[in-house]
């Protein structure tokens, strides 16, 4: 399969890890340089997501959109398209978690067996999920980082205790602070935020010491 990768050339090294070395790859920096690498490729990761998306207007390429902080529904796409979390760590991963649309997808055809598809010739088993802001896994990755840092800002351990202790505590591959550090505190600022506003949830209000060094 020919990938485009929508995004920076990190997002490129991820997807291939993920995916191997068995397909093609192209890089378009920015969404509206997609536009013109579009005929020539078999599904779209698109790690960016502008608004309107007027790049996927009128083609029918299978496209998944980083949906971390913005719904599908939000974006008001058609079918076809997938939510997937394009943050830092998230998407090299055994399953790849993928939320559907409400579009009516390709003529003819479910937006499941779409799914079931493509992820067949990409070599990955996948689960689907919800279409809400954050999905599952950023979701809680982003709260656990909040917490880690509230335990913090409260002085209950140090940084180095706390990373270590979740580690060892729930065999997690990095700790809170590590995983901040991976992914990048602004990026996670900007989820809590996103789920804060779709859910008024307190749990996902940003520490005022992550928020103060990102």
């Amino acid at each position: 399969m020919t990938i485009l990768i929508v995004g920076h050339e990190t997002h490129l090294q991820e997807t291939r890890q993920k995916f191997g070395g068995g397909h093609h790859y192209r890089l378009a920096v920015n969404p509206a340089e997609a536009g013109k690498f579009l005929y020539e490729c078999d599904v779209i990761f698109d790690f960016i997501v502008d608004r309107p998306m007027e790049q996927y207007k009128d083609t029918t390429k299978i496209a998944f959109l980083n949906t971390s902080c913005i719904s599908l529904s939000q974006l008001g796409v058609k079918g076809g398209m997938f939510g997937f979390c394009g943050m830092p760590t998230c998407l090299n991963r055994p399953v790849l978690e993928v939320s559907l649309g409400s579009g009516h997808g390709v003529p003819g055809l479910d937006d499941r067996l779409v799914l079931q598809g493509v992820c067949v010739k990409l070599k990955t088993a996948y689960e689907i999920v919800a279409d809400r802001v954050g999905l599952v896994t950023p979701r809680i990755i982003c709260m656990i980082i909040n917490e880690a840092y509230r335990a913090f800002e409260d002085g209950t351990a140090t940084r180095a205790d706390i990373d270590s202790a979740m580690k060892l505590g729930t065999n997690y591959p990095y700790g809170p602070f590590e995983w901040c550090e991976r992914i990048g505190g602004r990026q996670i600022i900007q989820l809590l935020d996103a789920v804060y506003r779709d859910t008024h949830d307190e749990r996902y209000r940003a520490c005022s010491l992550l928020r103060n060094e990102n």
